[in-house]
């Protein structure tokens, strides 16, 4: 259990048995909120019930919380109530407890702060998802780290969490794709082809058009251009994913699925939706269309479901069948889609859709990731194809590293314009966050690999010597983890984690300044014991925080 929840079960108890004595009125069921105060000189965490109760109890709130404080029972959590301002009531740690922390650390090892929170709940991320027509470029790499942190974050809260990537295999996309990339192919055969005005251009889709005439040759020689596409169409589809798969892999992000738009045409999903939309009365025909009655929905507008027999369902109305799949097939119990910027007018589309299928709209939950401006110091970055500029995401992790990208991307909320400067990221001073935490994770192991040499078993180090304030405020930074996976979890909100990271370091830098902890001195031996148990607690902590991250504990730098 993390601290922030014990302590919220002791306020809640204390207050339990002050209405039991008869020293507070009775009321219903009480949530305790338990938050860590911005003046760490008020305690550890703090708790404004007593404020909350104040209207329904019909008394002044410090009396409240003088009532709850006097109920405290004892533990070895917690060695200081005391009550502050208006009412709140403010609770220390106990130093004991914090020290017997580093061992429960270090015995968990990378279990440490995994929580049970979320009881094994039926959750999926789907992000990224981008039209399978190209390789990703580099605005869709945002999305991928915030989606990537937040499954991570949310499996160790204890949710059973899938990924997935949503492949829109079927559509006008697609099929502007294959034409595309037939033209491309004949080309490579030295036939004089123009490409349609719907069209994709890039050198990506003409490179696809030639390896696959250095595959296909002219085996396809006779057939009609419909035949063509239909054998190299499935291969070019083929080889863009496994491109964007690639791009992905060098971030460190494995799906659980790629789900194919087209199953739910070719199976059963997407008329079981539209049959379930009828029966609850949110469709109509008109115009020769299929409509969802969104205005049914309070929505401002009704939305087209199938264009027409010949041109057959839009986009809309396979995200219908989708997200059916994913609630009403496959029964998950919360579903979260991390979309590009562009989709923020599909939100509230998306949320009537789920309502109109009897799904609380609730259960979805949809994060919108803002556009990144890039630039190198001062100079804002205009991406195209001349030397020292890119834009494939590939470029971007070549240039500053997938560990960089998924810190920076999650260091700011999902909704916020963001500027991502490319030389800061590839700086290695103390000025780059990045290198910054990475490098103190990599001086621990520094510090550890020392005692090896030296031979210094620590393993029975005595805890209980370290007394000195940095040593303790380490310690007490160690312990926040549960609470901000915690946070993190329950608020979708990745970037606590690498602003915790970043504590963490800062920490280690003042407790180094403070201790030695490697001494030479013989009078010393215990201490540095017990300081080297403390430094591999921290190692654990900080390696566990960038692994949630996505990013790697490197041991050396």
């Amino acid at each position: 259990m993390h601290p922030q929840k014990e302590i919220a079960q002791i306020v809640v108890s204390a207050l339990q048995s002050a209405i039991a004595a008869e020293d507070l009125p009775r009321v219903g069921d009480v949530t305790a909120t338990v938050e860590r105060p911005k003046n760490s000189d008020h305690g550890d965490y703090s708790t404004s019930l007593a404020l909350t109760l104040a209207s329904s109890m019909r008394m002044a709130p410090r009396d409240i919380a003088s009532k709850i404080a006097d109920a405290v029972s004892p533990s070895s959590l917690v060695c200081d109530v005391s009550i502050a301002g208006p009412g709140f009531i403010n609770f220390k740690l106990d130093d004991g407890w914090l020290r017997s922390q580093v061992n429960v650390i270090r015995e968990s090892g990378v279990e440490f702060a995994h929580l049970d929170v979320g009881a094994g709940q039926k959750v999926q991320v789907e992000f990224v998802s981008v039209n399978p027509t190209g390789p990703l470029h580099i605005g869709h790499v945002r999305g991928a780290a915030i989606g990537n942190g937040i499954a991570n974050i949310l499996e160790a809260a204890g949710y059973d969490v899938q990924r997935e990537y949503y492949v829109n295999d079927a559509g006008n996309q697609m099929r502007i794709f294959s034409e595309s990339v037939y033209v491309r192919f004949m080309q490579a055969q030295g036939k004089d082809m123009e490409l349609p005005a719907e069209s994709y251009p890039g050198e990506f889709v003409a490179e696809l058009g030639k390896d696959l005439y250095g595959e296909f040759g002219n085996d396809l020689d006779g057939m009609s251009a419909h035949g063509v596409m239909s054998v190299i169409g499935p291969q070019a589809l083929s080889k863009t994913l496994e491109n964007i798969r690639s791009t992905l892999g060098r971030m460190g992000i494995e799906y659980d699925e790629w789900f194919s738009e087209q199953s739910l045409i070719s199976g059963d999903d997407f008329d079981n939706s539209l049959d379930l939309l009828k029966e609850r009365g949110y469709v109509s025909e008109r115009e020769g269309a299929l409509w969802f009655l969104g205005t049914k929905m309070g929505l401002e507008s009704d939305s087209v479901i199938i264009r027409s027999e010949e041109r057959g369902p839009s986009y809309f109305g396979t995200d219908i069948a989708y997200h059916y799949n994913k609630f009403v097939k496959r029964g998950f119990e919360r579903v979260i889609n991390v979309w590009g910027a562009d989709h923020h007018g599909h939100i509230a589309r998306m949320k009537a859709v789920v309502d109109s299928l009897g799904v609380d709209p609730d259960n979805l939950t949809i994060i919108i990731n803002q556009i990144v401006n890039f630039k190198k110091g001062d100079e804002t970055v205009r991406f195209n194809k001349r030397k020292d500029n890119f834009i494939a995401a590939d470029d971007l992790l070549d240039a500053v590293g997938p560990d960089a990208c998924h810190y920076i991307f999650l260091e700011r909320t999902p909704g916020t314009h963001m500027e991502f400067d490319l030389e800061l990221a590839k700086k290695e001073t103390s000025e780059n966050p990045v290198f910054y935490v990475q490098y103190a994770h990599a001086r621990l192991c520094a510090i550890l690999r020392s005692a090896a040499e030296r031979k210094i078993a620590f393993e029975d180090g005595d805890v209980s010597l370290l007394t000195n304030a940095h040593e303790l405020a380490l310690m007490r930074r160690l312990n926040e983890l549960p609470d901000v996976i915690a946070r993190s979890a329950e608020m979708l909100e990745p970037h606590h984690m690498p602003h915790f990271a970043y504590e963490v370091a800062r920490e280690l830098q003042r407790f180094y300044e403070a201790c030695r902890v490697i001494s030479s001195d013989p009078a010393d031996a215990e201490l540095t014991k017990a300081r080297l148990l403390l430094v591999d607690a921290a190692r654990i902590v900080l390696a566990g925080t960038l692994n949630i991250m996505g990013m790697n504990a490197p041991e050396r730098m």
